[in-house]
């Protein structure tokens, strides 16, 4: 489910990040670490000079593990995915699905980095970015990340449409647990794809991957829901405990995530809109001119208009 080929045979998927962009992010990071280790390292020395050779030892390995391999693991945490580095080269790191990373994914990439960049001098990472399609090392293979490009023009970025406002809260009690990454990814891409598909791919496309997500949930989908107004209520529910377990909590909106052509943007979260957006009491934002469901041409596609349409209706 990494990739989904669409009936006009369009492949969605991420756009990674390639070896030329993401060396160039690992020196800027490799000479900011270095330098604070090397800095912290004669400190320690100078400090530390009356002390036995055992414990100058230990202090030169605690200092190593938390310079070179904990802050790099703190920053990516932090800053879920962006280090300076990847800032600067408009990279970040993001799960399989397209999701901000969390500590284990960090973790893992930081704790293979080790072997793989610090023991290797980064000579497997790049061997293994050159083999892998998407461009990944082997921490991000073991940790389910990837790196991608968010410098992309705002005319290509495409949000996940919100679902009708009488779905908004409708599963919460839903169990998402066992929902693998790849079916996130190919549920959001075919959402901020289904109005440039026919009605009837679009239809049949938006069955099939309610059923897989039905059958992961373990409930099934409503008979009288839309699968595709079913799989936007399910993700608004998903980015919704997202935001609520990034923002500690705090009353959010509606969340979107910015999926562009061929790549995906980082999380955003819109709260009370002005102007070219409205905000009904669910929280949800609904886009200025939407219909009744929240999203503009949900319905059946107009008289003498395009035979397309978003999927949240059955075609005609």
């Amino acid at each position: 489910m990494s990739e989904l080929v669409t009936g006009d045979a369009v492949v969605l998927g991420l756009r990674p990040a390639r070896l030329p962009s993401r060396a160039l992010a690992l020196a800027i990071d490799m000479a900011v670490v270095w330098t604070v280790y090397l800095s912290v390292s004669v400190g320690l020395a100078i400090a530390t000079a009356s002390l036995d050779e055992a414990a100058g030892m230990a202090i030169a390995v605690a200092s190593f593990l938390l310079v070179l391999v904990g802050a790099p693991i703190a920053v990516e945490t932090l800053t879920h995915g962006r280090s300076l580095g990847k800032m600067a080269c408009g990279l970040r790191v993001v799960r399989d699905d397209g999701g901000p990373i969390r500590f284990r994914h960090a973790l893992v990439r930081g704790a293979v980095g080790v072997v793989e960049i610090l023991m290797t001098f980064g000579v497997v990472a790049c061997i293994a970015s050159l083999v892998s399609e998407r461009g990944r090392r082997v921490g991000d293979v073991f940790a389910g990340t990837l790196v991608v490009r968010e410098r992309v023009s705002a005319g290509r970025v495409a949000a996940v449409p919100p679902p009708p406002p009488w779905l908004v809260g409708r599963f919460a009690g839903l169990d998402l647990s066992a929902v693998p990454d790849g079916l996130w990814l190919a549920i959001r891409q075919y959402l901020t794809r289904m109005g440039q598909l026919d009605p009837q791919v679009s239809w049949s496309m938006a069955e099939r991957l309610a059923g897989d997500l039905a059958a992961r949930t373990g409930a099934p989908a409503p008979r009288e829901v839309p699968p595709a107004a079913y799989l936007a209520a399910v993700v608004n529910e998903r980015q919704a405990r997202e935001a609520r377990r990034v923002q500690g909590g705090e009353s959010v909106g509606a969340v979107a995530y910015g999926v562009r052509a061929g790549g995906v943007g980082s999380p955003r979260v819109s709260a009370v809109g002005s102007g070219g957006a409205s905000v009904d009491g669910a929280g949800v934002v609904a886009p200025s001119g939407a219909g009744a469901d929240g999203v503009r041409g949900a319905g059946a596609p107009e008289a003498g208009g395009s035979a397309r349409g978003t999927g949240f209706a059955p075609p005609a």
